[in-house]
């Protein structure tokens, strides 16, 4: 309860709330203090000439007097009270405490001397938290609503404050109360309740409860229903959606919020309830944990002093056998300890001056909304609940993300070599002993495409290890031995050439002059099922012509050129097809796979690096080395389908036009990495089209086999 107080204190007066008010910004002041730093008295009058003058008005009177109408220029966008804005306006000054202040105006003149009437005094507020200028109206103060769950709050508190409950009838030296009547609303001492509460009469009804169900029943009694700022004889009985206040009936029905959307009172003040109270949950975790965390700190900090004056004794040891030659550099050395020693111990100091300081903050806060929570006025909950929400929301997202790690380690990671020789001492230095701490795979930039891998790691965040490489290892996507794929200074690799449709294993260790760090966790990378590619302009013959985003081919020469595929094939099943977009005078296009390094300037399968089908419009051949077998009847023409099925678990290559297999099995104990490749003319032009499924003659086949 103590760290809610600084919720309950004026930040004008630093004292308990006194007649609160709730400021359109959600702050709250005092209404003594809000009216001190409203008004600016002049040193010329005295409180005495005041009242000598009759000038003893209310708080509210003379305020009446002002008729205060200036809004804010820089907060609602409004100048001067529309009925006085050709009238000349007064400079708005500061006043001591920083706050805007209209001087007075000139005093009266007499009645005989009446012209037409000045126009009134206007004044706006600045407040002392937020410093946002707040505009009044002809009300003034008035129109500002009374914060009565704030008073109940610090009445509650006051009370649970409290020294023991005392019988209120003693005359003299009151005694303790022994009970509380419920009706009467008196507490009384054992003696005073025989004299004045005995149980007969009347009074054997009453309730008698003991002094602290008392107290507690004195502060859940209703409190006086308030009633609206605008209409004084009217309690609030919806609440505004738009303005995000309780109204009353009269204000629907001829006031500003006759065509805002309402809502029934009761219904926002629970849902406010529950909003506030589900934000008070996440804040609460948030508190929880800056207090273990705290707790850590300060175990840090045993742990620094613990460690450092193990280092310390170590460091002494060395230096002392080194005789005198190494005294001056044991002074430099020590000196170096002592300093890393207190700025560890200044960051984590730091730390939990922050941490602490911020708990407080949250616990004052949350404890406050919990006592507002316990209140059962409606009006009031919700003239502040949306502030509170907003408040509750800010503060944990102040916890947020990094708020609660340790900015320090609590080691020391130095050592001291002694094996130079003396003519060395002057080079004498600390030096990394210790191997690296083990990567962290970063996993959100993790992924495959198609059948390549990138993975990306970094060091953890407090490690201080120097870092000379790191190691990438996979394993043979079949749960394998793992092996080398990287070994460098980059936190970033990608791995081609992996199988398709298969699961790997990656793993990276850190090493140094030291040594090498133990593995990081183990990352499983799943590659594409099918392959999805383009045309690769790179391994091309410059007589290619690309277009389609590289997916559509044809050539400037009417000489056969050859065109392979972005993605190399070593393992798996895999289909393509190729439509065939133009087919002028009867050219001999050849589709099929090949190595990387086939000959480019000739038809596919005329050298032993490419396994084809070479097609005309009446009938095929295959080739391979050129080799050509298998005529079989059949050719293509504009808009025919080829279809190239490489079949590397069964080590087999076959075709098909326009989805019917195309002769027998075309090449058998296929054994390598190959890519999809094409040769043609210029008579032709081609679209290739990857991603697909197996087609049916092949899928029928393989499941009768």
């Amino acid at each position: 309860m103590e760290e809610m107080e600084e919720e309950l204190k004026c930040p004008v007066c630093g004292s308990f709330y006194r007649e609160p008010i709730i400021l359109p910004c959600s702050h709250n002041l005092c209404q003594a203090c809000a009216r001190n730093i409203l008004v600016q008295t002049p040193e010329s009058e005295s409180p005495q000439s005041r009242r000598a003058s009759g000038s003893a008005a209310s708080d509210y009177d003379y305020l009446d007097l002002d008729k205060m109408s200036l809004y804010s220029e820089a907060d609602s966008g409004y100048g001067s009270y529309g009925g006085f804005a050709s009238a000349p306006t007064t400079p708005c000054q500061k006043s001591p405490n920083g706050v805007r202040v209209f001087p007075p105006a000139a005093p009266p003149l007499p009645p005989a001397a009446l012209a037409p009437p000045p126009p009134p005094r206007s004044a706006c507020l600045t407040c002392p938290q937020c410093h946002r200028s707040l505009g009044l109206d002809e009300r003034g103060l008035r129109g500002f609503p009374r914060n009565r769950l704030l008073e109940a709050v610090i009445d509650r508190y006051q009370q649970g404050r409290a020294a023991a409950l005392r019988c209120q009838l003693c005359e003299k030296a009151p005694k303790e109360a022994a009970v509380m009547c419920e009706q009467c609303d008196v507490f009384y001492c054992e003696p005073c309740r025989l004299r004045c509460h005995p149980p007969r009469g009347p009074l054997a009804k009453h309730r008698l409860v003991p002094p602290a169900q008392g107290r507690v029943s004195r502060r859940l009694s209703p409190r006086k229903i308030s009633t609206c700022t605008d209409h004084e004889l009217e309690n609030h009985s919806m609440y505004c959606v738009q303005c995000k206040s309780p109204v009353c009936y009269q204000c629907l029905e001829e006031g500003k919020h006759s065509s805002h959307e309402v809502k029934a009172l009761g219904a926002m003040w629970k849902l406010h309830k529950s909003q506030l109270s589900q934000a008070l949950n996440g804040l609460s975790d948030r508190a929880k944990e800056a207090k273990e965390f705290l707790v850590q700190l300060r175990n840090m900090v045993q742990q620094i002093q613990e460690n450092s004056v193990e280092f310390e004794a170590c460091l002494v040891a060395q230096c002392d056998a080194l005789i005198d030659a190494l005294n001056r550099r044991k002074a430099q050395l020590l000196s170096r300890v002592n300093k890393e020693h207190e700025h560890k111990l200044k960051v984590v100091r730091d730390q939990i001056s922050h941490c602490t300081v911020k708990l407080r903050q949250t616990t004052g806060l949350m404890e406050y909304c919990l006592e507002v929570i316990k209140e059962n006025d409606p009006s009031g909950f919700l003239q502040i609940s949306d502030a509170l929400i907003r408040r509750v929301h800010l503060t944990e997202d102040q916890w947020g993300k990094g708020t609660l790690t340790p900015r320090m380690t609590t080691d020391f990671d130095l050592n001291l070599d002694n094996a130079p020789l003396l003519q060395s001492i002057h080079q004498l230095d600390f030096v990394q002993m210790k191997v690296p701490a083990p990567p962290i795979l970063q996993l959100e930039e993790c992924c495959t495409h198609n059948n390549s891998a990138t993975l990306s790691w970094k060091q953890p965040p407090l490690s201080t290890v120097q870092v000379e490489g790191y190691i990438l290892e996979l394993d043979d996507g079949n749960g394998g031995q793992f092996r080398e794929v990287y070994v460098g200074k980059e936190t970033m690799c990608t791995v081609d050439g992996l199988h398709f449709n298969s699961t790997y294993s990656a793993r990276v260790k850190a090493f140094n002059k030291t040594g090498v760090s133990p593995y990081s966790k183990t990352l499983v990378l799943q590659t594409s099922e099918v392959a999805w590619f383009s045309f690769d302009p790179s391994s091309a013959h410059a007589d290619i012509i690309f277009s389609n985003d590289n997916l559509t081919v044809t050539c400037n020469s009417y000489d056969d050129r050859v065109v392979l595929g972005k993605t190399g094939f070593s393992k798996g099943l895999h289909y393509w097809e190729l439509s065939i977009d133009r087919y002028d005078n009867h050219p001999d296009p050849a589709f099929g796979v090949a190595r990387i390094d086939v000959l480019k300037d000739a038809m596919l399968g005329k050298d032993d690096k490419a396994w084809a089908m070479y097609v005309d419009n009446n009938r095929s051949w295959f080739m391979h080395n050129n080799s050509h077998t298998n005529r079989t009847e059949g050719g293509i023409t504009k808009g025919a389908t080829v279809g190239v099925l490489l079949d590397l678990t069964r080590r087999t290559l076959t075709f098909s036009i326009n989805e019917d297999q195309q002769g027998p099995v075309a090449f058998e104990n296929l054994e390598g990495l190959f890519f999809p490749a094409v040769s043609l003319n210029r008579n032709v032009q081609v679209t290739l089209h990857t991603g697909l499924p197996v087609p049916e003659f092949y899928a029928s086949r393989s499941a009768m086999q």
